[in-house]
């Protein structure tokens, strides 16, 4: 039987550079719609369920999912591990995806790509694979189409072991740190962390990771929403489409090209150990 499969969507609206972004409109929709909209064109995902807090300022995400059937789960707000674990635990998957509220340019075919790789027995097996890890690995996919999916015991692992600051927040850096990894072919590169979980990095050529297609300032908003204006408000445009676009009109990227991408060490203090 082929794995059962679970997205899960972290949103809150507490952003320090752009308070309430995941419920901002683009294009006649909010962000978080777009986010779960294009998820859901996913050929692997049995679930979707989007992740928000318990903190009172996070009662309009738990409100707009309602309104919208979309199924949410609320837990800790700095533990956002937990959250995750607490949410997929009542769903028990085989393969958790993790996919983050502000990049409503998602791709379904990467979710697609990235679970394939995690559940074929000719690629694997792994424990967790991404099209991205944090330095010293270099970004080959734009900001904002990151997909990383991990076995639902390897996140039961990290929930039960990881304990420092950036475990909690970040949610997966417990599995892949200390990683080293070896090419195995122009897209792939795999190998074992420092803990001994399996890990694969899927790699596009030609890099492509200096295009920041996420949203965590008002320039980043600013950008999408000139990008769904272009696709006529429409979210079934695919990542190769809206490449296209920005290469056929190159201003759209001056648009947000000053914003510094935040990184694993900007982490919130309060962020719990479990």
């Amino acid at each position: 039987m082929p794995p059962r499969v679970v997205a899960i969507i972290q949103a809150r609206m507490a952003s320090s550079r752009l308070p309430g972004k995941v419920l901002l409109d683009i294009s006649g929709q909010a962000m978080l719609a777009r986010v779960v909209a294009r998820a859901s064109r996913s050929a692997r995902l049995d679930q979707i369920l989007v992740a928000t807090t318990t903190d009172t300022s996070d009662d309009a995400v738990a409100s707009y999912c309602a309104s919208r059937g979309i199924l949410c789960a609320r837990g800790s707000q700095y533990d956002v591990l937990d959250r995750y674990y607490q949410a997929a635990l009542q769903y028990r998957p085989d393969l958790v995806v993790r996919v983050t509220g502000d990049c409503p340019a998602i791709d379904p075919h990467l979710i697609d790509d990235a679970v394939a790789t995690l559940a074929s027995d000719n690629a694997g097996p792994f424990d967790f694979v991404a099209n991205r890890l944090p330095p010293p690995f270099h970004r080959t996919f734009p900001i904002g189409l990151d997909v990383e999916v991990c076995t639902f015991s390897a996140l039961e692992r990290a929930w039960q072991e990881g304990y420092e600051p950036q475990h909690r927040e970040h949610v997966m850096p417990y599995l892949y740190e200390g990683v080293q990894l070896s090419p195995r072919s122009l897209q792939l590169a795999a190998g074992a962390s420092s803990r001994g979980f399996r890990i694969a990095l899927l790699n596009h050529v030609p890099d492509l990771g200096a295009y920041r297609w996420t949203v965590d300032t008002p320039e980043d908003l600013e950008f999408m929403r000139q990008v769904f204006a272009r696709f006529g408000g429409r979210d079934d445009f695919s990542w190769t489409d809206m490449l296209q676009l920005v290469e056929r009109e190159p201003q759209l990227t001056l648009i947000n090209a000053g914003v510094q991408h935040k990184t694993l060490r900007d982490h919130d203090e309060r962020a719990l150990k479990h």
